[in-house]
């Protein structure tokens, strides 16, 4: 299948769509909305890139196989993992460089840790899935694995406190994961996250040609939500950004306040391209 779309400069960009891959089962998380905080485990929600160990290779979110070399697998569990590849507070843009190599540079990949959250073939509750990966961790010997702490926190307060510390020291926000619940593939309230800033993600239909000023550039995205919703994208671009536009199929990030009566999002505003896919860098 092929789509023909219109780029800033009038040219037309034909795609052939890649073969199809098989994403892990991984589970999304929703919004926290003044949930029962005691119902849950909280953690950090880092800013790397999310990764899927299952027992043989590490996957992208979409299914592709990062080019991790064998060093920094040794020692991995045969037992699926479901984590996220980080680097540290701000430094998304060094983890992702570094995991879409087709060749890694091992320099790059010696800081890497693959930050461990659940146990994703277990059908424990989670609070004995976190039992089970302590007793896991304490037989594996990997620098590169760690376990993500998973805290009780006891009210709303002391979770708005959390976060104001999490913020404060440049992390992204906190995630919730409910003490009883399985662990269930796709976007569903058992799991929570939790930040001031709203923000979202959206594919790339097309790009839409600017004017005036920004004449023979990106005036904006054309993007879709993963549930349909279709909408421009204009703000938040550098003059960089606008001549060389992320490619349609590529995955966004964007930032916005709420959503408008129509269900669109409110004053949305470009923040990155979702680089976690293995490719060129």
């Amino acid at each position: 299948m092929k789509h023909a779309l219109l780029l800033p400069l009038g040219l037309v960009w034909v795609a052939t769509e890649a073969q199809a891959l098989t994403p892990p089962p991984l589970q999304l998380a929703g919004l926290y909305q003044q949930q029962d905080t005691a119902l849950y485990r909280v953690s950090e929600k880092l800013d790397g890139v999310r990764a899927y160990w299952n027992g043989r290779e590490l996957l992208s979110r979409g299914g592709h196989r990062f080019s991790a070399p064998d060093w920094f697998l040794a020692g991995f569990p045969a037992t699926p993992l479901d984590g996220e590849l980080w680097l540290g507070r701000g430094r998304f843009n060094d983890v992702s460089a570094a995991v879409r190599r087709f060749t890694p540079i091992e320099d790059e990949w010696r800081q890497l840790r693959f930050m461990v959250f659940d146990l994703p073939a277990s059908e424990l509750p989670f609070e004995a899935r976190l039992s089970a990966l302590q007793a896991l961790f304490a037989t594996l010997s990997s620098a590169h694995l760690e376990l993500v702490e998973q805290r009780l926190v006891p009210d709303r307060a002391a979770l708005a406190a959390w976060l104001a510390e999490v913020e404060a020291g440049g992390g992204e926000g906190l995630m919730l994961r409910h003490r009883q619940s399985r662990y269930l593939p796709g976007r569903n309230e058992d799991l929570l996250k939790l930040t001031r800033r709203q923000d979202a993600e959206a594919v790339v239909l097309a790009h839409l040609p600017g004017q005036g000023k920004y004449a023979g550039m990106l005036g904006a995205l054309l993007v879709e939500t993963p549930d349909g919703r279709r909408f421009r994208l204009g703000t938040g671009f550098s003059d960089e950004q606008r001549r060389r536009p992320p490619a349609p199929g590529s995955t966004v990030s964007y930032r916005h306040r709420g959503e408008t009566a129509t269900g669109l999002p409110r004053f949305a505003s470009f923040l990155r391209v979702r680089n976690d896919e293995p490719g060129p860098p």
